[in-house]
């Protein structure tokens, strides 16, 4: 933001203001979860052995990752951001990490020792994201 005073002189204000912390834990977010959806969907034949996740789920899931990190990245990326936008950007990311250890518990996709580590590490990263964007969200 640019501001000129009465005598000529201009001066550059943050525009971040309160909201740099949930910005960054916003952008480093969409970045990450965009990562790993183009890695699913770029190597879901070559994952599907090695994780024990069949190509047909990472195709989605993939799909889902990408779309998901833009809307992430235009919320983190606004003038100012929205604190509903945030707010359900924390409890998307809560729920994938229930539900991720819902599949590592109940085994319904049968993957590998590898893909059940994957998946735990997975929703630990997503999980701290999480608690990062809630620390943005108090300081907003």
């Amino acid at each position: 933001m640019t501001l000129t005073h009465d005598d000529g002189a201009t001066t550059y204000a943050r525009a971040t203001g309160s909201d740099g912390f949930a910005r960054l834990a916003l952008k480093l977010d969409a970045v990450v979860t965009g990562l790993n959806g183009i890695a699913y969907l770029a190597l879901a034949t070559v994952l599907d052995s090695f994780f024990g996740v069949t190509a047909a789920v990472q195709y989605p899931v993939g799909v889902f990752l990408l779309l998901y990190s833009l809307g992430v990245l235009a919320i983190g990326t606004r003038r100012e951001i929205n604190r509903t936008g945030l707010t359900a950007v924390i409890v998307a990311n809560l729920l994938w990490v229930v539900l991720s250890l819902v599949v590592v518990i109940s085994g319904v996709l049968s993957p590998t020792g590898v893909g059940t580590v994957w998946i735990v590490l997975q929703s630990l990263t997503v999980g701290g994201f999480a608690a990062l964007q809630y620390v943005g969200l108090k300081r907003l």
